[in-house]
C-alpha cells in the first residue's frame, strides 16, 4: 500500500501584517516531518505556494531546505512540490538537480519534463513527459503515476491559449492536456494522482471565497475556477492547493481536496482546524484518506468587548496568540485605554473602536459645495460622517504620508 502526505501553502517568509511567523513555520513543519515519520509516508505531496513572495528572504529559503531534507528521510521518501501562484517558477525549480539527490522532485513549468532515472535511494522516475511522471519505490510492486498542474501564470497560459484567452478555453485546454495524460499513462495497474493549484469547483457550485491573504488566481474570461470534471476519471486522488481551509470538494468518484495552509494566515481563517492529509492508494481501488489535525502555531481570534476590565482579563489568560480586537466605546478609544490594551498583549494586531451611536448622520454627510475645500479637511469630513468622529493624529499623519502633504503651520 502506498501512503502519502498531501500538504500545501505553506507560505514561508509570510508575516502577519509586521509580526513575523517564521518560527511558528518552523514549529508546524517539525510537526509535518514528524507526522511523515510516524505514520511511514512514502510520497509527500506539496501543492503549491511554498513560499510567500517571488523573492524569498534567505531565512524562508534556508528553512524549506532544512524542512524537505528532514522530510524526505535522507532520500526514502519521495517529495513532489510545484509552485503556487506566490512561487517564482524559475525559483522553484532551480534546485532540482541537487535535490534529486534527496529524493525531491520540483516542478513549476509547463513546458518542463523532468529527467528519467534514479531520485533519492532506491527510488526511480521511469517514465516522463510535460506535467507527468510515473515513479517506482522499491518496496512496491506497483507504479506511481502523478499529474502535476502548478499554477500558470499569463505568460504561460499564452502557450496554451494564445491570444484567444477564453474561459471555457482555458477549462478545456487543460482538461485535454490531463486527459492525454491518463489515457497514455493512468491504468488500474497502478496508482493514479492528480496535483494542482488552482480552483477547482463541482460545476454549477458557487466558487470558494480566496483567503484574505491570497494573491488572487488569474482570471480568464471571468473565470475563477476550473471544474473537477476537467480531472480525468482515472485519477483516484487529486491533491490541490491554494484555499487556506480544509476542504473536500468532491468526494465521489474520486476525492478532490484542498489540505489547508499549515498555519492561520489571516483573520478570515481564525476558527479553522489546519491540516494535513493523510491517503492509503491501491491500483484499481478507491483510497482511503483522512486529515490530521496540526496543534503548532498561534490561534487567531477575533475577540469583541465593551469593558476594559474583562479586556485587560482575557488578554492575560490569553497570551499565546494573535488578536484583532474590538472595542466598543461612545467615542473613540482614549489614549490611556488604548494605551492599556496594547501594553497587556504582545499579539493586539488590529484595535479597532466601534461607536455604540453608529455610523455617521444624514447631517454629517458631504455636500456638493464641500468639494472646494482642501484634500485633508474632505478626509476630516468623510471620516466624520462614516464613523462619527474626527480622526485621531496618528491617522492624519499617515493620511498626510499618502498624499505627499505636511501638517500646515
Amino acid at each position: 500500500m502506498l501512503k502519502i502526505l498531501h500538504t500545501a501553502d505553506w507560505h514561508l517568509g509570510k508575516k502577519l501584517q509586521e509580526f513575523p511567523r517564521i518560527e511558528e513555520q518552523k514549529l508546524v513543519l517539525e510537526e509535518i516531518c514528524e507526522i511523515a515519520e510516524s505514520e511511514n509516508i512514502d510520497l509527500v505531496m506539496l501543492a503549491g505556494d511554498i513560499f510567500d513572495s517571488f523573492n524569498p528572504n534567505h531565512e524562508a529559503v534556508e528553512l524549506l531546505y532544512k524542512t524537505l531534507k528532514r522530510l524526505s528521510n535522507h532520500g526514502k521518501r519521495l517529495i513532489i512540490a510545484i509552485s503556487g501562484n506566490h512561487d517564482s517558477t524559475q525559483f522553484v525549480e532551480a534546485p532540482d538537480p541537487l535535490a534529486r539527490e534527496l529524493g525531491i522532485v520540483f516542478y513549476s513549468k509547463y513546458d518542463s519534463i523532468v529527467r528519467p532515472g534514479p531520485v533519492g535511494d532506491g527510488i526511480e522516475i521511469t517514465k516522463s513527459e510535460e506535467g507527468f511522471i510515473e515513479v517506482r519505490f522499491p518496496h512496491l510492486d506497483f507504479p506511481v503515476r502523478v499529474i502535476m498542474a502548478p499554477y500558470a501564470n499569463e505568460v504561460l497560459l499564452k502557450t496554451f491559449l494564445g491570444d484567444g484567452d477564453k474561459e471555457e478555453s482555458l477549462r478545456q485546454v487543460l482538461e485535454d492536456k490531463w486527459q492525454k495524460l491518463a489515457d497514455s499513462h493512468c491504468d488500474s495497474q497502478g496508482v493514479n494522482l492528480f496535483m494542482g493549484h488552482f480552483f477547482f469547483i463541482r460545476e454549477g457550485e458557487k466558487p470558494e471565497p480566496e483567503p484574505e491573504s491570497e494573491r488572487p488566481i488569474l482570471h480568464v474570461g471571468g473565470a475563477q475556477a476550473l471544474y473537477t470534471k476537467n480531472i480525468p476519471a482515472q485519477i483516484q486522488y487529486a491533491a490541490l492547493g491554494h484555499l487556506h481551509r480544509y476542504h473536500a470538494v468532491q468526494k465521489d468518484p474520486f476525492p478532490v481536496v484542498y489540505s489547508s495552509s499549515p498555519l492561520a494566515y489571516s483573520f478570515s481563517e481564525a476558527d479553522q482546524d489546519k491540516r494535513v492529509v493523510l491517503i492509503e492508494a491501491q491500483p484499481g481501488k478507491d483510497v482511503d484518506h483522512r486529515p490530521i489535525t496540526l496543534k503548532q502555531g498561534k490561534p487567531l481570534y477575533r475577540k469583541r468587548f465593551e469593558d476594559l476590565q474583562a479586556t485587560l482579563e482575557w488578554l492575560e489568560e490569553n497570551p499565546y496568540c494573535f488578536v484583532e480586537l474590538t472595542y466598543v466605546t461612545e467615542e473613540s478609544i482614549d489614549a490611556q485605554t488604548r494605551k492599556a490594551i496594547m501594553q497587556a498583549h504582545e499579539g493586539i494586531v488590529n484595535l479597532i473602536p466601534h461607536l455604540k451611536a453608529g455610523f455617521g448622520s444624514a447631517n454629517g454627510e458631504l455636500q456638493a459645495e464641500d468639494l472646494n475645500e482642501d484634500m485633508e479637511t474632505l478626509f476630516i469630513k468623510y471620516f466624520q460622517s462614516q464613523k462619527g468622529m474626527e480622526p485621531n493624529e496618528e491617522l492624519l499623519t499617515l493620511f498626510r504620508e499618502i498624499t505627499s502633504q505636511t501638517p500646515s503651520e
